[in-house]
């Protein structure tokens, strides 16, 4: 749920799946003229990233990778284990996937869709490729985090597509979130 002026906490809820039978995919056809299409980013593209982090997360505050140097953020988009997937709908970017690979785990490290593309189950759509490329990799586990500063709906679509809740942390809201 967007953050309201009363929150006071910043509430996280962890949720994994730990195999892929649990796994419930939902894919959208796309509507008559329409051209759907999932691609990698091959190598770190620093500026077009923050493209996409900026547009995607801007309305739910994300700001972590904002406090990242372009030194840092081309690091960690350079690691071994790391994927941004980048879905286009009639070839504009319409959101991203961020996958981060760590021993038997993946995780899903930042997933969403750009504030004109929701709505029509987009989001679904690049979670379950998200989520069959990260099985696809071996994984023993996927993993995947919300909080109450996230999209409305981003909890209960992760559930709809097999996560199931191991942990849920409160704090303070971090000073960074009420800018």
């Amino acid at each position: 749920m967007a953050l309201r002026a009363t929150d006071a906490n910043l509430v996280t809820t962890y949720l994994h799946m730990t195999d892929p039978a649990q796994f419930q995919p939902s894919y959208v056809t796309p509507q008559r003229g329409q051209s759907l299409m999932i691609m990698q980013m091959q190598q770190a593209d620093v500026s077009f990233y923050r493209f996409l982090y900026n547009t995607v997360g801007d309305q739910w505050r994300w700001r972590d990778r904002r406090l990242m140097s372009d030194e840092e953020l081309a690091a960690a988009l350079s690691c071994e284990g790391c994927s941004v997937h980048v879905l286009y709908v009639n070839g504009i970017p319409a959101g991203y996937v961020e996958l981060s690979k760590d021993g038997d785990d993946v995780e899903i490290a930042y997933f969403g869709l750009r504030p004109t593309y929701i709505g029509n189950g987009l989001g679904k759509h690049l979670l379950s490729y998200g989520i069959a490329r990260a099985w696809e990799t071996g994984a023993a586990r996927v993993r995947v985090h919300t909080c109450n500063l996230d999209g409305p709906h981003a909890l209960s679509n992760y559930m709809k597509r097999g996560f199931s809740v191991y942990h849920v942390d409160e704090e303070p809201l971090p000073e960074r979130y009420l800018q």
